[in-house]
């Protein structure tokens, strides 16, 4: 069997391709050509011995052996960076406060966070958990280094690092999506998921009706556990014995969120920048938003080291 090497740099501009569905927009996140990416797809394709995409109108699409590839591809580049990381990670210590919703404290960063520590053994990471207003309030008065939110309709500033889809969802047993006026459990009055779930309904002329109010994701969750209620989370926190529902249903279809990091203007410290670079690095990687560029990222960590150390 003829051996063949793929290159990091090809696979990240696979992942985006697929991601955005355009090498337009590809090349201008990664900061390359059209054509760079372009001989970069077909060169995958004459390396594989597979076709990879398929065109549907102007978007492009993955093939079953584009499917395959991309699988691989996502774990080869989690595999490389973290090694990369594993071995030149500089020795830096001190103490870092996070403050996040508990939906993405409980289902987007435990992997992220859990990778940060075996690379900075030696910062200890303070987790606030609290709702995405109050903690830009927080962040910005300094009692939060840095802050993972959702974006809100009057939130300035912050670095958008990843999309979150909105779905509806309930226990794996329950019928309450069938019950009018719908049964909806969610988040305090404020909050964009709230707001994205009732507009929509009163676009669609569905009557609904309040059965519980939580600020935390797991009263939401035990209100759809029970088939008391409907919910509308990001699709990450689809866990077992709920099921996502939506337009067979007659459910209407809810958009996606974005997903803002901040970082207190007094949060210059080592460990404050490695915590924000890793955040913002993997969050991007894993969402439907590009790659922090087409260097691996400790590369990228290696090119900035004076911000650790001066």
């Amino acid at each position: 069997m003829h051996l063949v090497s793929l290159d990091i740099r090809t696979l990240r501009s696979l992942i985006s391709v697929v991601e955005t569905g355009s090498i337009t927009e590809t090349a201008r996140r990664l900061g390359r050509s059209q054509p760079a990416i372009t001989l970069q797809l077909q060169r995958l394709e004459e390396l594989t011995g597979k076709v990879l995409f398929q065109h549907e109108g102007r978007r492009l699409s993955l093939t079953t052996d584009g499917d395959i590839v991309l699988t691989y591809a996502k774990s080869i580049l989690r595999m490389h960076d973290e090694l990369l990381s594993q071995l030149a990670a500089p020795e830096i210590e001190g103490h870092v406060v996070l403050g996040t919703p508990d939906l993405y404290a409980a289902f987007m960063l435990p992997s992220i966070l859990n990778v940060f520590r075996k690379s900075f053994p030696r910062i200890q990471v303070e987790l606030n958990c609290a709702l995405s207003t109050p903690l830009v309030g927080l962040v910005k008065r300094g009692e939060v280094d840095i802050a993972l939110v959702t974006r809100m309709n009057d939130f300035t500033g912050g670095q958008v690092v990843r999309q979150e889809q909105l779905v509806w969802m309930t226990g794996d047993r329950s019928v309450a999506q069938r019950e009018r006026p719908l049964p909806l459990a969610l988040l305090p009055p404020g909050n964009i998921y709230r707001d994205h779930a009732i507009a929509g309904l009163e676009a669609a002329r569905l009557r609904w009706r309040i059965a519980c109010v939580s600020e935390s994701v797991s009263g939401l969750q035990a209100a759809a556990f029970s088939g008391m209620a409907v919910t509308v989370l990001g699709r990450s926190a689809l866990v077992g014995r709920m099921r996502e529902i939506g337009a067979q249903e007659g459910l209407p279809a809810l958009p996606k969120v974005d997903l803002l990091l901040y970082k207190s203007p007094g949060a210059t410290s080592k460990a404050a920048l490695a915590l924000h670079d890793y955040l913002a690095h993997y969050l991007s990687l894993e969402g439907e938003l590009p790659q922090s560029g087409d260097l691996p990222f400790q590369q990228q960590q290696q090119d900035n080291r004076a911000n650790y150390y001066d």
